[in-house]
């Protein structure tokens, strides 16, 4: 844990003070996961086609994906390690939340794992099926949600706070904790319905990191927290580092996914960094917010159940092809332009999120 080292010598070496500063340490944590994440990259893409680590296209998608068949996937094992290794470099890992972090995102990758693994290695194009997917998914976020409920150091541990109103705190009470497994489940499972198309869901899931540190940064920080009047948590700045880890990882990533895709994430990267926001979200009291700056990632969501009902109900769909961004592809639109036109949508919620501080 370099972090410990270089603070623990800060009492002799004076420059090295600067390690006590969130946001230098966050700006490392970026610079580091980004850097391993696009140094080895090449090597996974390169192994995994040699194992025959590819991606299966579906039949009934468009048309014009068949021609990604055989596509290096499963490129979310670099993306959580990136995480992980960065926050082992920089974060403080006597701070409980940062500890949770890492449990999520770590948790939330490995059921991704197993998902991939089986449409993978042993060719069962549905993977875990749902019942264990989704009841891993929810036994994980229920032990999350618990900590947090249960963490003595956090005065807010069963309230939700409303966005735009800064003093209406709803109290939930035990109820919270199937609250926040609702936002964590939810959040991995949309983030790994927009995983569709080439860099599409990296680069939204990268906006909403940047905005959420910011959020999280002044939460944490008593100075900016006070003028703002927004809640103040104590110990939760610090998981401006791990946001600054997701974001660099993300960046890493998007190098090679960015159209036309070298390697997808598969799902032990969309659950898990999904779940990693959710995760982000509760902790930070920024559930409300978290639908603001993945609107987007809601919209998807939205969009399949709709589909869904609509052609169990009536025989018709809503959409040509659901989720929404098939649809736009169907519509002739090219698929750059549905990946820019949706990352442009993400930043414009991402700032819409951010005028929450200035309005009471």
């Amino acid at each position: 844990m370099l972090y410990s080292l270089f603070y623990f010598l800060h009492d002799w070496i004076k420059p090295f003070n600067v390690f006590r500063y969130i946001t230098f340490r966050a700006a490392l944590a970026a610079f580091t996961a980004a850097a391993i994440s696009y140094f080895i990259m090449p090597a996974f893409i390169k192994w995994a086609r040699n194992i025959g680590n590819t991606q299966s296209i579906r039949q009934d998608g468009p048309s014009r994906h068949l021609s990604k068949q055989g596509t290096p996937t499963m490129g979310g094992i670099v993306i959580a390690g990136s995480i992980l290794v960065s926050m082992l470099c920089w974060g403080d890992l006597q701070n409980g939340y940062v500890l949770l972090m890492m449990l999520a995102t770590a948790g939330f990758s490995s059921i991704g794992f197993w998902d991939d693994y089986l449409k993978v290695a042993r060719k069962n194009p549905k993977g875990l099926a749902a019942r264990y997917k989704f009841g891993l998914q929810i036994l994980l976020a229920l032990v999350l949600g618990a900590i947090v409920y249960l963490n003595p150091h956090d005065p807010y541990a069963d309230m939700l706070s409303i966005p735009f109103f800064k003093k209406w705190l709803l109290h939930f009470g035990i109820f919270y904790i199937p609250f926040s497994v609702l936002v964590m489940v939810g959040s991995s499972n949309a983030v790994n319905l927009t995983d569709g198309i080439d860099g599409l869901a990296i680069g939204l899931v990268a906006i909403a990191t940047l905005a959420n540190g910011v959020l999280i940064y002044i939460s944490g920080h008593r100075g900016l927290s006070e003028y703002l009047h927004v809640l103040h948590l104590p110990y939760v700045g610090e998981l401006t580092v791990y946001c600054g880890a997701m974001f660099g990882a993300a960046l890493g990533f998007l190098w090679y996914n960015s159209y036309p895709a070298d390697l997808f994430m598969g799902d032990v990267g969309s659950l898990g960094l999904g779940g990693a926001l959710g995760t982000l979200a509760v902790i930070s009291k920024q559930e409300i917010i978290l639908a603001v700056v993945g609107g987007v990632f809601v919209v998807e969501t939205i969009s399949v159940i709709l589909q869904v009902t609509s052609f169990k109900l009536t025989g018709k769909r809503i959409f040509r092809m659901a989720p929404i961004h098939h649809h736009f592809e169907l519509k002739g639109w090219a698929e750059p332009k549905v990946i820019v036109r949706f990352w442009i949508i993400g930043i414009i919620l991402a700032l819409l999120s951010l005028t929450t501080f200035k309005v009471s």
